[in-house]
């Protein structure tokens, strides 16, 4: 991406150019041996960094155009070539600055979104989605194979609030350094929503190489992260996940750079109970021993699964409910209930920078839940016979917080908190 930079520099210095008008732009692009200026990636972060050092126009090459554009303040002077670049900047030719309609790119954004409408019964489950969109929480469900846990992870983007500008801008910077971007959409205007194969490395999630690039996890920022068969994941990637759900930030260290990137997200897994996957079913028996059980569900780490806020058994649908002609809600209308308890939070927390109740710190859980006598009754009984961790407890706490704003309510009451303990580690009976 130096290329072309060198390749002006060397034209001043040799006065080809005018030095003094090539101080007025910063310039970007990789040459190819023909002269002709190749599209690169992290373009949009570099054009931001250039407008917030002073310089706001910016020569990129004409494929990165609409991505350099995004940011408005700079003025943007695409080039296909050296010596069209040349002419520009001996005033021999002219390139008017290239501009974006942002809202015609949100409007004509193609959001493959899973509705709601289409998952059958699953009336626990779909609340607990609801409730985990409500509060940016982590959520893990556990059941037979074919019971809909991989079509409700992916009906969680759908219920979820719309990105803000600020939000867009962040992921797009993400896509852009990663080479992600697609022709045509510039600017990441939906909720991300990555499922890396159970084979994927840690590398691949956490994000690496020579020059530090983001991973997975970084690619799910401000959207969701599905881990489907968790605990199939080698057991150096589920661990490589506990300091970014708590931290919000991945930091990837290497002997050529230190790089933090963004990781604010909701982590949504997926497993069967048991290796043959029909521990506790009703209708096919399993055909584990109880050690093959406790073994497979205990790749999932006590403090990994600490860190999963709601956890939900997701048993098999029954023929009267995957046959039933009652329509089922749709995402739209859950998703403005998670609006609106979204809007809620935000009024909420204005005064601490967290967008939502899963990003409250243990101290913050603690002052801003609000506990009724029955609620705190409740906890307190719940604490010492599910032998809760500290942890445990502020997740419950903030669990317990988005399902009260669900429900308008200031207070955190009895019957929010049990709803909140039902969403515990699942406990599966044969």
């Amino acid at each position: 991406m130096y290329d072309l930079a060198i390749a002006v520099g060397i034209l001043a210095a040799t006065e080809q150019v005018d030095p003094v008008v090539c101080g007025r732009y910063s310039f970007i692009g990789e040459l190819s041996l023909n002269g002709g200026v190749r599209g690169v990636t992290g373009v949009l972060p570099n054009v931001l960094a250039s407008c917030e050092g002073g310089i706001a126009s910016v020569v990129v090459p004409v494929e990165n155009a609409d991505e350099a554009a995004i940011c408005e303040k700079a003025e943007v002077f695409p080039v296909s070539s050296l010596g069209r670049l040349v002419d520009f900047l001996t005033g021999e030719a002219d390139i008017p600055p290239h501009r974006v309609d942002l809202e015609e790119i949100l409007r004509s954004r193609e959001d493959v979104l899973t509705d709601l409408s289409a998952v059958r019964g699953q009336y626990i489950a779909r609340r607990a989605l609801e409730v985990a969109a409500a509060g940016g929480h982590n959520l893990i469900m556990v059941g037979s194979p074919g019971s809909g846990k991989t079509l409700l992870a992916k009906c969680l983007p759908g219920i979820l609030p719309e990105m803000s500008f600020v939000e867009s801008m962040e992921s797009t910077k993400i896509y852009s350094l990663a080479g992600l971007l697609r022709p045509g959409l510039p600017l990441i205007a939906s909720r991300p929503f990555r499922a890396p194969h159970h084979s994927a490395s840690a590398v691949s999630l956490v994000g690496g190489g020579k020059y530090p690039r983001p991973g997975e996890i970084s690619l799910s920022h401000n959207g969701v992260l599905f881990l489907d068969e968790m605990p199939e994941f080698s057991k150096d990637c589920l661990e490589a996940l506990r300091q970014p759900l708590e931290d919000g930030i991945v930091t990837i260290s290497r002997v050529s750079a230190s790089i933090t990137y963004p990781a604010s997200i909701t982590l949504v897994g997926a497993c069967n109970p048991c290796p043959c996957g029909y521990y506790g079913d009703h209708l096919k028996q399993c055909r584990c021993t109880p050690a093959q059980v406790r073994k497979y569900m205990g790749k999932i780490s006590g403090p990994l699964m600490d860190r999963m806020d709601i956890s939900i058994n997701v048993p098999r649908l029954t023929y009267e409910e995957l046959n039933s002609t009652v329509p089922s809600e749709g995402s739209e209308r859950v998703r403005e209930r998670v609006q609106t308890a979204r809007e809620i939070q935000i009024e909420r927390f204005r005064t601490v920078g967290i967008k939502c109740n899963a990003h409250l710190s243990g101290a913050q859980a603690r002052d801003y839940c609000r506990l009724s006598a029955g609620a705190e009754a409740l906890v307190k009984s719940s604490f010492r016979q599910l032998k809760l961790s500290a942890r445990a407890h502020d997740r419950l706490l903030k669990v317990a917080r988005s399902i009260a704003d669900l429900a308008g309510s200031e207070t955190v009451e009895a019957d929010h908190l049990a709803e909140a303990l039902q969403y515990r580690r699942p406990e599966i009976t044969n």
